[in-house]
């Protein structure tokens, strides 16, 4: 890895001034100055301890799916590695999409069509290792920062859980955590060197269901809600999961009504403010914009015009290159 970190990694302690983002909200624009750089090469084996979180919750494996989504949405979380319960051995994980494939977005559908009839409410009573990955990607303790990036690219995944030789959790690393590596580093590479020009989009009067199944087809985390070429904001499996495992939404999920909340236009979950940003933007500026304003995405415009957007994984591949 040819770039350079900062001597503190994980710290969100130091006031850095950030290089030409804007966010876009009903009060307007703001524009502020150029980043602080003060770093350090980090190649050393084993590193990756000192950008995992630790003390990670996870959940056994008998969990119900309703108790995985709380879990989720009072913590936050967009995946929960799934542990024996005494050893704390790691035997799986499940993420948002899995959430949202369940509950009418893809194939783990069928389990309440299939097994339970249709049944939800009997369904997300089921326990969680029915939906959950199996075979999950994890990385061990002893890996470097490279190795992690790979396996995260490798695997499309967006998260891996860190083992010791006796494969029991210690601790878990997601792209966040490689932002935060990143964020407000001179990289020389910008967002338009790496952002997806090719752009999937969807409109504010689909559904949530709707939404649910593009991502979980396309294996997409997030679309943006478009209209007339405007770009009205993003929406996450995150902030799907989020919807339903709260307030009215999670009434209906409780009583077996869901299809009703999955009926709800996507644009209900549109937020207030659309962070972005252009395509001239150092990598180290953009990553410490989406984690002081903490988002997973930036869209870029060109000319006032959507032009692409970028991921937390596709600084994952400008870190390996």
């Amino acid at each position: 890895m040819n770039m350079k970190v900062r001597e503190r990694l994980n710290s969100h302690t130091k006031n850095v001034q950030k290089k030409n983002p804007h966010l876009f909200s009903s009060d307007g624009l703001l524009d502020v100055g150029p980043v602080d750089f003060d770093a350090k090469e980090a190649k050393h084996p084993g590193e990756i301890l000192t950008l995992a979180t630790g003390d990670v919750v996870s959940i056994p494996p008998t969990t119900t799916i309703m108790g995985s989504i709380k879990t989720m949405t009072s913590k936050g979380f967009r995946r929960v590695p799934v542990t024996d319960a005494g050893t704390k051995r790691l035997e799986g994980i499940v993420t948002s999409t899995d959430i949202i494939d369940f509950l009418g977005g893809g194939e783990r559908n069928r389990l309440v069509q299939e097994h339970y009839k249709g049944n939800l409410l009997a369904a997300i009573n089921a326990e969680v290792r029915e939906i959950m990955q199996h075979n999950v990607a994890c990385a061990d303790f002893s890996a470097g920062i490279d190795e992690v990036i790979t396996t995260m690219l490798d695997d499309k995944t967006g998260g891996v859980p860190i083992v010791n030789k006796d494969r029991r959790l210690i601790g878990i690393c997601t792209e966040k955590d490689f932002l935060r590596f990143i964020a407000g580093i001179f990289t020389n590479k910008t967002v338009g060197d790496y952002m997806s020009t090719n752009v999937t989009t969807i409109s504010p009067d689909a559904t949530i269901v709707d939404a649910a199944r593009i991502m979980v087809k396309r294996g997409f985390r997030r679309l943006p809600i478009v209209r007339d070429g405007v770009l009205l904001g993003i929406v996450t499996a995150s902030n799907i999961v989020q919807f339903i495992g709260n307030g009215d939404a999670f009434e209906k999920l409780i009583t077996g009504n869901i299809n009703e909340a999955f009926d709800e236009p996507i644009s209900a979950l549109i937020s207030k403010d659309l962070v972005w940003t252009s395509a001239e933007m150092d990598l180290g500026d953009a990553a410490n914009l989406m984690i002081d304003k903490n988002v997973g995405s930036l869209p870029i415009f060109d000319d006032g015009k959507l032009c692409g957007i970028i991921t937390e994984r596709d600084f994952l591949k400008a870190m390996i290159d």
